[in-house]
């Protein structure tokens, strides 16, 4: 039988708050903010002083929970690339 595949659940205000606190004191910035997803199964969004982030999932697998942050990177909002040196 093949292993269970990891189901998405409804992340509680408590596990918000217990990873946002723990994502504010890992990435050093208290300006970071989990919002509660609007629907069961949904992302929650997450924000860095007020600019989109990225997501934030929560799996559970076989009794195990974990959450997956997945940041997103607009290339648009990356700096321009050094100038190559001339030969």
């Amino acid at each position: 039988m093949p292993p269970a595949k990891p189901t998405a659940a409804r992340i509680s205000d408590t596990e918000i708050a217990r990873v946002q606190g723990y994502l504010r004191k890992t990435l050093g910035n208290p300006k970071l903010v989990i919002e509660a997803p609007a629907k069961p199964g949904q992302s929650a969004e997450v924000t860095l002083d007020g600019e989109f982030f990225g997501t934030l999932n929560r799996d559970e697998d076989e009794g195990e929970v974990s959450y997956a942050l997945h940041v997103v990177i607009l290339e648009e909002d990356l700096p321009e690339p050094p100038a190559l040196p001339r030969r």
